[in-house]
């Protein structure tokens, strides 16, 4: 089965709309991926200042190429969480404070019934 790779992002108040907007402006960069199956950006509605960015992957060998190719050079270029303008220039703050990546294996799931 497949494997989920959740990022527990810290993000402050102020930095919420920035982060928002980075993922946003990151042009499809994981979806064209080979073994990518899922992204979700997640926002906190009460009691925590941690986004959760889930992406499910189809074997922690695809979610490593990713890492080393895709994502790796995304980010050199842009610097922040959720990709960057690139192009040179001085790399833009980080919005997020903190982040932790947290790691499962797919056991069990289920789709809606169909009608």
């Amino acid at each position: 089965m497949s494997i989920v790779k959740i990022n527990a992002l810290t993000v402050p108040a102020e930095q919420r709309e920035v982060l928002e907007q980075r993922f946003a402006s990151r042009a499809g960069a994981v979806e064209s991926s080979d073994g990518f199956e899922w992204f979700e950006l997640l926002r906190p509605v009460e009691g925590t200042d941690q986004y959760l960015v889930y992406t499910r992957w189809r074997s922690e060998e695809d979610f490593q190429a990713w890492m080393e190719g895709p994502m790796k050079a995304a980010h050199q270029g842009g610097g922040a969480q959720g990709g960057g303008a690139g192009g040179g220039g001085e790399r833009p703050k980080p919005a997020a404070s903190g982040s932790t990546v947290w790691s499962f294996e797919v056991v069990q799931q289920a789709a809606p019934k169909k009608a």
